[in-house]
């Protein structure tokens, strides 16, 4: 009987691409994995927390296999997600589950229709494995999860239960959303891929709203593979764009056996990092990880430009939080009003600060966004990059549970709406993992995977990252 301890890791990633040719393969059986999946889930979950409590789940998965199953008789033929189990953040509804937001509000008050992207996933053949963790309503309130790399560690928030059950093998596939950092940090502290794709990419209906002009719904895997064959699934009008993804593993993406760039086919795609205030804010130990990455990406033969890109970063979060406390207060200015008592203090703080804020400097604040979306792209092209590069987060995941830690390392991208990636890129000095920043052109989803995926590669190579736990 698996027992957990020092013999039987917390942190057990699961190949998405292998498990879906698997089980489209017939190899487990789909009642054999669906018993499986909650046997493991029964086993570790109590101390990584990273779902909520469903007390009828091996009942519900089992009717919903032989559901599915019905429909497919044949698994070859079966939609490209067949079986797989999908961990669902818990402020998107889901029909058969309730919606809690994390919060002590009555889960009738928060319900509403199946969210469009729990279509998409189940109209591609997943099994909605349970909702999971987030702070309160996907702002500062931590939930309870816990990081599988060390208990003692914070997950990241605010989808720390997506992230989470990813990171310990309980779900190769998981959904969070993002308004500032909520996938970028979440997937660096637990050390899984985590994609937050172009704001608008994926329909946000059925998600209960936090900051509707930067909310995006975005996804963890354990590796990029898996969210190269995740995203096409969700994302609103995906494009081939390059080569085959199958090319692409096949050959290493552009990468001879000792690291370097040799794809004559493609031009390798030009690295810029944005220096000066804002990645001054990275804590010393991830600077220092940050800089060695980028020894290792030059040494494969990729160009790395340094650009003053940021310097107005604590304007930015300024204008950021103008936004995002003005549109959490509107969010919840109904529940806030019935039931202001229920709402944590994190929260309440939250929904304070936005009611105090100015409809003019919120209008305000939305301009300078279009303003700061123009320059990104206008400073991107002038220095002849194609992907921003930058920590995660400020560093590793910090002890404790009652923070989720600091998101400013998405903050930009966030504000403008660009689309981001999250690579694994080996542990700090204490053990815990770091996460590198990817981010591409808006609108771009499909080069940032396609590019990043070098990158992936390159990592791998030189330091053992890519794929570390993947079974």
């Amino acid at each position: 009987m698996d027992v957990i301890g020092r013999q039987t890791p917390l942190v057990r990633p699961r190949s998405l691409v292998r498990e879906a040719a698997g089980l489209r393969a017939g190899d487990p059986d789909l009642a054999v994995h669906v018993d499986r999946l909650c046997a493991r889930i029964e086993r570790v979950d109590p101390l990584v927390r990273a779902f909520l409590p469903e007390s009828g789940r091996l009942h519900r998965l089992r009717a919903e296999a032989r559901a599915l199953a019905a429909r497919h008789p044949d698994p070859a033929t079966a939609p490209p997600l067949y079986g797989v189990a999908v961990g669902v953040k818990d402020i998107v509804h889901v029909n058969g589950l309730p919606t809690h937001a994390g919060s002590a509000l009555p889960p009738g008050v928060l319900a509403g229709p199946q969210a469009a992207v729990v279509d998409r996933l189940r109209a591609a053949g997943a099994l909605v494995a349970g909702k999971t963790v987030t702070a309160e309503f996907a702002a500062s309130a931590p939930g309870p999860t816990r990081n599988p790399h060390d208990l003692g560690h914070t997950p990241g928030g605010s989808s720390s239960g997506s992230a989470a059950a990813v990171a310990a093998g309980l779900v190769p596939l998981a959904i969070g959303t993002q308004t500032v950092g909520s996938v970028i940090r979440p997937a660096a502290y637990c050390g899984v891929v985590g994609f937050r794709p172009t704001y608008g990419r994926i329909p946000m209906d059925g998600v209960i709203p936090n900051a509707p002009s930067f909310d995006t719904l975005g996804l963890f895997t354990a590796d990029l593979a898996g969210a190269l064959l995740a995203a096409p699934l969700l994302c609103d009008g995906w494009r081939a764009d390059g080569r085959p993804v199958d090319d692409c593993q096949a050959d290493g993406n552009g990468l001879a056996d000792e690291g370097r760039w040799t794809d004559e086919g493609a031009a390798p795609p030009v690295l810029g990092v944005p220096v000066g205030p804002y990645l001054e804010a990275a804590r010393p130990e991830a600077l220092k990880a940050f800089a060695e990455q980028l020894e290792l990406l030059a040494a494969t033969g990729l160009t790395v430009r340094q650009v003053d890109l940021l310097p107005d970063i604590a304007e930015l979060t300024r204008q950021l939080q103008t936004v995002n406390r003005f549109e959490l207060a509107r969010s919840h200015a109904d529940w806030f009003t019935r039931f202001g008592g229920l709402y944590r203090p994190e929260t309440v703080a939250g929904i304070r600060h936005g009611q105090s804020v100015a409809r003019e400097d919120h209008e305000a604040a939305l301009r300078a966004r279009e303003h700061f979306r123009d320059r990104i792209a206008e400073e991107t092209g002038r220095a002849g990059v194609d992907l921003w590069l930058a920590p995660s987060a400020t560093g590793p995941a910090p002890p404790g549970l009652d923070s989720t830690g600091d998101a400013v390392m998405s903050l930009p991208w966030s504000y403008a709406g660009l689309p981001a990636l999250s690579l694994p890129a080996g542990p700090a000095a204490g053990g815990l993992p770091l996460g590198l920043q990817v981010v591409g052109a808006a609108g771009a989803d499909e080069r940032l995977l396609a590019q990043a995926a070098v990158l992936e590669r390159a990592l791998g190579r030189v330091r053992g990252v890519s794929g570390q736990g993947v079974r």
